[in-house]
């Protein structure tokens, strides 16, 4: 029984639970499902079973005491029920010797025999003691020949409090190790390998906000909620603290599952779980319970009290975590449905509406309205959505307007034809068929109009072709957008980050993509980069930018893995009317950009209180533009994309 149905059908309406070992499988899948549960996490394999108290140990023909055939339950079955618990006993770093040899030889049998059965999970034990080496390097031996099955590495949500001792951890005490740090060691001896995940263990206390937000840039497949977790309500019944209940919704939100574990440690009333008021009734019948049934229902309680998926994130569904190459319209024309897609974002057009209606009002008096024809020059003009923009501020403000619409691309002039006759705006708008750079303009304009802006601000050379149309700007005219200033903020993205890796190229790795973000840490606050005013007046014009800027990931947060760079950008249209995506001043409901993510080579590791210093540069050619990028601390990495060899855009 999934929790309940939502817009993106994510895996984490999907709740499972962890059971002890019994050889009668049917038996555990019957009682668990029936009970409610869409999954079982289930040893494979007799907890007392040990390879060297076997009487086959020397010859290797020993046949481990496994939880039935493969015939017990139907291939589906175990497929979509079961997810593989290897045995909690195996340590590959013990200083005994037998132990460590046992739990080699356990191990790669476990994970043979849920290979065998096409599970789609295996939940590993958590790394004991401060060295996980050796385990590592089993496991990582293992990931190289590895059907499509995900082994999820059981960690602890739990953090040092190492505020007091500036950021130093003691390592010799295993307690008092961040449990991130020992993902992050295990997960660099096995190459960040995109099969090795998390299973994260949330347990009765929870580390700061800060040091929470980390995981979710991280590959958490499921959150296993012990059950001495949850309080008790007034009822009796279990219930999560308000920070618990926050940290579910946002493993919720990120297709997490949620995984039960644990006895009954609340005393709940035998047989049918009345009708609580914390709960929902949709999943409450006269059925007989299951043991850990309240904790089940309160889970989904959580999940059906979540807000519906907003229509712009239903939208955005497909594009979430999915690397896409920026547009080049300068050099490439834009086909139909690109357009389509832009054209239906109505916020980003009314805010140029906003923007021209209070240039045309500063421009004309009240007095000379009827008087004054507006000269407005809208370049770039696509398929008209701002020229529309650009009539409706004039009969707004009751401003008399003259357009010219300069368009490069024959495809669009075609459309621009059809909407100027089935509108009646012949008298009002020429269309141009030229590149703004090269037209020769009969008068000067008062208003220049134009929507260059990429997802890092210039990234669509709006610097360069707004240069080359300045000239034809009056003196004393205005430009919509007069300013843009692009940010970037360091990130963990495992997904992203093991994506562009899986091309195995330098390539890949240098090259900036547009992407909607969402498995992912934001470890700092946004930082402006590069800022371009239009018009630009000065005699030494040059677009080519250079910033150095620092990071201070917070204190609380511990030690994180940089996998890149997120970008953004926020523009002035005009005086107080502002269009972006940098989140802190976000345009609400808009979606025509996305942010643009520059990837690291090698990611970083960034220990609490050390500073993380990155350069950019945006360089200019006879033919192209591009960026460069590097960390400088706390450790260097190569200069990416040194010459723009990789990724550059055409002039």
């Amino acid at each position: 029984m999934p929790l309940g149905e939502r817009g993106d059908k994510s895996d984490s309406r999907y709740s499972g639970v962890e059971t002890e070992f019994n050889d009668d499988m049917p038996q555990i899948l019957s009682f668990n499902i029936d009970g409610g549960f869409d999954f079982v996490v289930s040893p494979l394999i007799d907890p007392s079973y040990r390879p060297s108290l076997s009487d086959s140990y020397n010859n290797g023909h020993v046949i481990p005491p496994f939880a039935g055939s493969d015939l017990v339950v139907s291939p589906s079955q175990w497929s979509s029920r079961v997810v593989g618990k290897i045995s909690s006993w195996i340590d590959l770093d013990s200083e005994d010797q037998i132990l460590q040899k046992d739990s080699e030889i356990a191990l790669k049998q476990e994970i043979a025999w849920a290979s065998h059965l096409s599970l789609q999970a295996c939940l590993l034990p958590t790394p004991k003691g401060s060295s996980c080496a050796n385990y590592a390097r089993c496991v990582n031996q293992i990931l190289q020949n590895l059907n499509n099955m995900q082994l999820w590495l059981r960690i602890p949500l739990e953090k040092c409090d190492d505020d007091a001792t500036n950021g130093v951890s003691d390592h010799s005490n295993r307690g008092q190790i961040d449990s991130w740090e020992t993902w992050n060691h295990f997960r660099l001896l096995c190459e960040h390998h995109n099969q090795l995940s998390i299973g994260l263990d949330v347990l009765c206390s929870l580390p700061s906000a800060n040091s929470l937000g980390r995981w979710f840039g991280e590959p958490v497949r499921a959150a296993i909620i012990h059950t001495n977790s949850f309080l008790t309500n007034t009822r009796g019944y279990p219930c999560l603290s308000k920070r618990h209940q926050k940290l579910m919704t946002r493993f919720f939100n990120h297709s997490i599952q949620i995984v039960v574990s644990g006895a009954p440690v609340h005393n709940l009333p035998t047989g049918v779980l009345e009708l609580d008021a914390n709960h929902t009734d949709n999943h409450i019948d006269s059925i007989q319970r299951h043991p850990l049934r309240a904790y089940l229902d309160y889970v989904a309680y959580l999940y059906y009290k979540m807000e519906p998926l907003p229509d712009q994130e239903r939208f955005e569904l497909g594009y979430r975590d999915f690397l896409q190459s920026p547009l080049q319209p300068l050099m490439d024309n834009l086909e139909a449905q690109t357009y389509e897609t832009f054209e239906k974002d109505t916020v980003k057009y009314l805010q140029y509406q906003r923007a021209i209606s209070k240039a045309l009002l500063d421009r004309i008096s009240d007095e000379d309205a009827s008087k004054i024809t507006t000269v407005l020059m809208v370049v770039g003009a696509g398929r008209g959505p701002l020229v529309r923009a650009s009539l409706q501020a004039a009969e707004e403000t009751g401003r008399k307007l003259r357009v010219y619409a300069v368009e490069k691309n024959p495809n669009a002039i075609v459309t621009l034809h059809s909407l100027v006759k089935m509108e009646g705006w012949e008298n009002i708008v020429t269309i141009v068929s030229s590149d703004m750079r090269c037209w020769d303009a009969p008068e000067k304009a008062d208003i220049l109009v134009s929507e260059l802006l990429g997802s890092f601000g210039d990234n669509e050379l709006s610097p360069e072709c707004l240069d080359g149309a300045q000239r034809f700007l009056k003196q004393d005219g205005i430009s919509v957008p007069s300013s843009y200033t692009s940010f970037i903020q360091p990130v963990t993205t495992s997904k992203l980050y093991n994506d562009v890796k899986s091309y195995k190229d330098l390539v890949h790795f240098e090259t900036a993509y547009v992407v909607k973000l969402h498995h992912v840490a934001r470890l700092a606050p946004t930082q402006p980069v590069f800022t371009f005013t239009h018009p630009d007046n000065s005699t030494t014009k040059c677009n080519q930018r250079y910033k150095k800027i620092q990071f201070e990931i917070p204190h609380d947060t511990g030690a994180v893995m940089v996998h890149g760079f997120a970008g953004y950008f926020d523009s002035m249209l005009y005086k107080d009317v502002h269009l972006g995506i940098e989140p802190s001043t976000a345009t609400p409901n808009m979606f025509s950009w996305f942010p643009i993510f520059f990837p690291l080579r090698t990611p970083v590791c960034v220990q609490p209180g050390a500073p993380l210093e990155v350069h950019f540069w945006r360089r200019c050619g006879s033919s192209k533009v591009w960026y460069e990028w590097c960390v400088t601390k706390p450790t260097a990495s190569p200069v990416h994309n040194s010459n723009g060899r990789s990724y550059w855009v055409g002039l």
